[in-house]
């Protein structure tokens, strides 16, 4: 069995990647949009964390976290949040043989990959580089053509506070390819 190895700097800025189970586009479903807020604002009650920047897609999400000073639990965090999403959504999701044993036994739902990336933020060249990628990943994907039309992203406070500008990066429809 692998031995996975976490980050653990208290107090310390983290970049997560989590998936849904099987890659099932749920994310951005007003339901599951709303489990997780849910589920975020019960796991800021008791575990405090800030968050730096987030998007949101139908299959997977990234976000930055800054953690309270003498803090690494993040594990615990994201255990919060994805068991509550999965008891408000986890009736929405076919669950037939889709479930393997194993997560049958761990009582989990057909919601969520079992375990998510995490990436500790290093410096603020690393910060600045996590940040735009995130807000990038929606052109990434190809679900727009503009940054500034994904509602599910922090970008749009970014934007409110003056730190990109509303046509940050343009619109990739425009630009054309190389040798044409």
């Amino acid at each position: 069995m692998p031995e996975y190895r976490r980050a653990n700097v208290p107090g310390g800025t983290y970049f997560f990647t989590v998936n849904t189970f099987r890659r099932g586009k749920l994310l951005t479903q007003e339901p599951f949009r709303n489990a997780l807020r849910d589920g975020i604002e019960t796991a800021r009650a008791s575990l405090p964390f800030a968050i730096v920047a987030w998007v949101l897609l139908p299959e997977h999400l990234h976000c930055i976290w800054r953690l309270p000073e003498g803090d690494a639990d993040f594990s615990r965090r994201w255990a919060v949040i994805k068991r509550a999403v999965s008891k408000q959504c986890g009736h929405l999701v076919k669950h037939d043989a889709t479930l393997s044993k194993s997560k049958i036994l761990r009582k989990e739902s057909a919601v969520w990959q079992r375990r998510f990336w995490e990436h500790q933020i290093r410096d603020d060249l690393d910060l600045q580089r996590h940040v735009d990628y995130i807000h990038y990943n929606p052109v990434k994907h190809g679900h727009v053509a503009r940054v500034a039309d994904w509602p599910y992203s922090s970008f749009h406070r970014y934007v409110q506070h003056g730190i990109y500008p509303s046509d940050w990066t343009g619109d990739i429809s425009d630009m054309q390819c190389v040798g044409e």
